[in-house]
């Protein structure tokens, strides 16, 4: 029996742009803190204009939509013939096959996740999918999670159908 080719799960494009402009907004949110202490700061009482704030909150969060949008090309879930591969832009990890004792649909939070147990004990909660509310829905999380579980299944307990 050949390789079947592996599957990969990535956070829509939703959910990266959610996930980035939440992160742009602190930093927005900091960077408008520093101006108004610089302000407050100023000598002259007069402070920086007035269009700088604007700036100092608009910057930060295109940015963070955008690196979150490239963020989200990078994260995500692989499946294949020798297990579960996970990656994201700080860190990744293998769960092999014969390791993998649970897979399943959770509540974290605001969110459903896939967290895949293992004979150690421990869990590990997938990058994707996930489904929760506004821009984290993920209007395909159940075909997705169907096809993980499918997955999961074929190779516990026989391995794939030709």
């Amino acid at each position: 029996m050949e390789a079947a080719s592996p599957a990969t799960f990535r956070p829509t494009w939703q959910q990266a742009l959610g996930h980035g402009l939440y992160l742009g907004a602190l930093s927005a949110v900091a960077g408008v803190t520093a101006a108004v202490m610089v302000t407050l700061a100023w000598p002259g009482g007069g402070g920086p204009p007035g269009w700088a704030f604007a700036v100092v909150f608009t910057v930060p969060l295109l940015l963070g939509a955008v690196l979150g949008l490239m963020a989200g090309r990078h994260t995500g879930v692989e499946v294949g013939t020798r297990g579960i591969r996970t990656s994201s832009v700080f860190h990744e990890g293998m769960a092999p096959w014969h390791r993998v004792v649970d897979l399943r649909a959770e509540r974290r939070g605001r969110r459903t996740v896939v967290s895949v147990y293992l004979d150690s004990g421990a869990s590990v909660q997938l990058h994707a999918p996930y489904s929760g509310g506004f821009f984290a829905a993920d209007p395909q999380f159940e075909l997705k999670l169907f096809a993980l579980s499918h997955l999961w299944r074929s190779h516990r307990f026989g391995g794939l159908p030709s």
